[in-house]
C-alpha cells in the first residue's frame, strides 16, 4: 500500500520536530513544504530531502498531496485549512483548531461537506505518559474520578524564543498556546466538560523581548496573560486550572486527578512520556510507562488520521476534539469578561486508547 502524501505549511519553529518524525514513518511521506518566505521554504525542503518547497497555492495545486499539515501561527489557521479543504486536501492544524468559534465551525461543516479528514494537535495525549493514565483511570485504579488540577506556569517566552510576539495577541497568551495540552488531556481522561468559569487579566502591558534576533524590542500585550478556571464535565468531575506568562518560579503540579479510591499524578501534557505517579492504599508509586511513545513523538497525530483514512475509522486527534478544546477555551475567557458561569454547547466522544503494542514511529 502506498504511504499517504503530505504537505508541511508553516516552516517555523515546530516544524522541524514534525519534519523530522514524519519524514522516517513508513505510512505517510511529506512530498513539499510551504511557507510565506519561499526561501526558508526552500531551505526546510532541502534539509529534509523534500521533493520541493514553495509557496501555499503551489502545494495546494499539486494533484500529488493528500493531507495539509498546517503549522502557521494562530492567526493564519483557518485561513489555510479553509483553503486546502477546498482544494480537496485533508487538514491537520496546530493548536488550537483556529481563532474564533466561527471560523472553526466553519472548517468543521465544510470537511463534513467535501468527505474530508480534519485533525488538530495536540497529539501529546497519545503518548505513553497519558496513555498509561487513561487505562489506569479507565481499569477505576482511581475509583469514580472527582476533581482534577491544571497548572501552567512560567514568566512567558520572550526570553527564549525568537518570535514571541504572537504569543501575547489574541488566539495566543498562555490559554490558547498551552491550554490546549492540558484540556484535551483532561478531555481525553475524563470526558466533555458541560460548563466553565473564570478569570483573567494582563499584568504587564508591556514585554520586552531579550531573545535573540529581536533582542530589547518592545511587544504589546493584547491578550490575558493569567487565567484561572473552574471546569465541570458532564461526569460531573470539577477541575481547576491556571495557566499564566506571569510567573517566575512555583512548585506546583502539571495535572492531577484526584478519585474516590485513589489519585493520580500526571506528567507534563506537553511532553509525550514523563512520569506517572499512583497514589493507593496509603502511599505513591511510580508505573512503568508500557506503551510506546515516550519520546518526542509530535505528528503521531497526523499518522493516525492517515492510518484511519486507510482504514475508513475515526482518527484520534481530530477537529470535534479540537473544536471542544477551543470552545472552552472562549468561554472561560467569555466568562471573565462577563462574570458568569459559561455553558459548553459542544460534546466530544473520548479517543479510542491505544493498546501497549501500538507504535506509528
Amino acid at each position: 500500500m502506498n504511504p499517504t502524501t503530505i504537505a508541511i505549511v508553516g516552516c517555523g519553529n515546530i516544524s522541524d520536530i514534525y519534519l523530522t518524525n514524519l519524514t522516517r514513518a513508513t505510512t505517510v511521506k511529506v512530498l513539499a513544504c510551504a511557507d510565506l518566505d519561499t526561501a526558508r521554504a526552500k531551505e526546510t525542503a532541502a534539509k529534509y530531502n523534500l521533493s520541493y518547497g514553495g509557496s501555499l497555492e503551489q502545494v495546494l495545486q499539486d494533484p500529488s498531496i493528500e493531507i495539509i499539515v498546517n503549522l502557521t501561527t494562530p492567526n493564519a489557521h483557518a485561513f489555510v485549512a479553509l483553503a486546502a479543504l477546498n482544494a480537496g486536501k485533508h487538514v491537520y492544524n496546530e493548536k488550537p483548531l483556529a481563532q474564533s468559534l466561527t471560523d472553526a465551525q466553519a472548517m468543521l461543516e465544510l470537511a463534513r461537506e467535501k468527505n474530508l479528514r480534519l485533525g488538530c494537535a495536540p497529539d501529546t495525549f497519545m503518548g505513553a505518559g497519558l496513555q498509561t493514565c487513561l487505562a489506569l483511570v479507565d481499569a477505576g485504579e482511581i475509583g469514580v474520578p472527582v476533581a482534577a488540577t491544571g497548572f501552567m506556569t512560567c514568566p512567558g517566552h520572550e526570553s527564549w524564543h525568537p518570535n514571541p510576539d504572537f504569543y501575547y495577541q489574541p488566539g495566543a497568551g498562555p490559554l490558547f498556546d498551552m491550554g490546549p495540552y492540558y484540556l484535551t488531556a483532561l478531555v481525553a481522561l475524563l470526558g466533555s466538560v458541560k460548563s466553565v468559569s473564570g478569570q483573567a487579566r494582563v499584568s504587564f502591558p508591556e514585554r520586552i523581548i531579550s531573545s535573540q534576533p529581536k533582542h530589547g524590542q518592545k511587544i504589546i500585550v493584547n491578550t490575558p496573560t493569567h487565567i484561572s478556571a473552574l471546569l465541570e464535565f458532564t461526569n460531573g468531575t470539577q477541575a481547576s486550572l491556571i495557566t499564566s506568562f506571569d510567573v517566575q518560579a512555583a512548585n506546583l503540579p502539571n495535572l492531577e486527578i484526584y478519585g474516590s479510591a485513589g489519585s493520580l499524578s500526571l506528567p507534563d501534557p506537553n511532553t509525550f512520556g514523563g512520569a506517572v505517579r499512583l497514589f493507593k492504599a496509603g502511599t505513591w508509586k511510580e508505573i512503568i510507562l508500557k506503551h510506546h511513545h515516550a519520546e518526542n513523538s509530535r505528528g503521531i497525530g497526523v499518522i493516525d488520521m492517515a492510518d484511519a483514512i486507510t482504514k475508513n475509522e475515526p482518527h484520534r486527534a481530530n477537529g470535534e476534539l479540537g473544536y471542544h478544546v477551543l470552545e472552552i477555551m472562549h468561554g472561560i475567557l467569555e466568562s471573565a469578561k462577563q462574570k458568569r458561569h459559561i455553558e459548553i454547547q459542544s460534546r466530544v466522544i473520548k479517543p479510542k486508547a491505544f493498546n501497549t503494542d501500538s507504535r506509528f514511529l
